[in-house]
């Protein structure tokens, strides 16, 4: 898609079948849906503002209002949503700072056990401004100490989207590529490839932001289910 965009389109989206390899909870299954999307000139607060006015029109359009019901809670879905960052949501529940020293299992820990559950049940969060190893593809914005212009949307205790202002810097892209390659090399993993295409039409990317969202949590939010079960056709064992 950000090949599409540097060839001159503009705003384009897709709704597409996804696949990790693993992943299996009651959050997750192996094959998922995703609604992915891009737009020249945003960055992601605004791709955050695009999702508030998605996820409402839907309520709407079911005929729900702004509010649903959610595992017993009443949501309320006007704009603008809670916005905070990361450095203050762990401070403030975790007790630790991941921009001064990560500890990637720790992060991933917390943010499930503590970070997460502290949010308002009532309104959705947009958590953002990651640590800079925690967003391979988005840009930076320098600071001290610098941060990754990255944002997830959790409804209901559901990470539903997380977006990004596309890094554009085609130097920066393979740098993070090699690192990440020589990583996965050192757990085993072969014949890893430098994705030549893409960063050959990165010079000619223009500044965009971009969303990835979850069609089947997106759907048990507003079908009220408990698992990703509930809402998809064939899990994966019966697949």
């Amino acid at each position: 898609m950000k090949r599409l965009l540097a060839s001159g389109y503009r705003e384009i989206y897709q709704i597409c079948h996804c696949f990790r390899k693993s992943e299996r909870g009651q959050l997750h299954n192996p094959e998922f849906t995703m609604l992915e999307w891009y737009r020249v000139g945003a960055d992601y607060l605004k791709i955050i503002e695009d999702t508030e006015r998605l996820v409402l029109a839907i309520a709407v359009k079911l005929g729900l209002g702004s509010t649903i019901r959610y595992r017993g809670n009443k949501i309320d879905l006007s704009s603008p949503w809670h916005r905070v960052a990361v450095r203050k949501a762990f401070l403030l529940s975790a007790g630790w700072d991941p921009l001064k020293r990560l500890d990637a299992k720790r992060f991933d820990i917390d943010l499930v056990e503590k970070v997460i559950p502290s949010f308002a049940s009532n309104r959705p969060t947009v958590l953002l401004d990651y640590p800079v190893a925690m967003a391979s593809l988005s840009r930076l914005r320098q600071g001290n100490p610098p941060v990754a212009e990255r944002a997830e949307v959790f409804i209901g205790g559901l990470e539903i989207a997380n977006a990004y202002s596309e890094l554009t810097d085609a130097a920066e892209q393979e740098r993070r590529f090699r690192q990440e390659i020589e990583s996965l090399e050192k757990q085993g993993k072969k014949d890893l490839k430098m994705p030549q295409g893409f960063l050959a039409a990165l010079p000619d990317l223009p500044s965009c932001g971009g969303n990835a969202l979850g069609v089947d949590r997106l759907v048990m939010l507003f079908c009220d289910a408990d698992s990703i079960d509930e809402v998809i056709p064939f899990p994966w064992e019966s697949a």
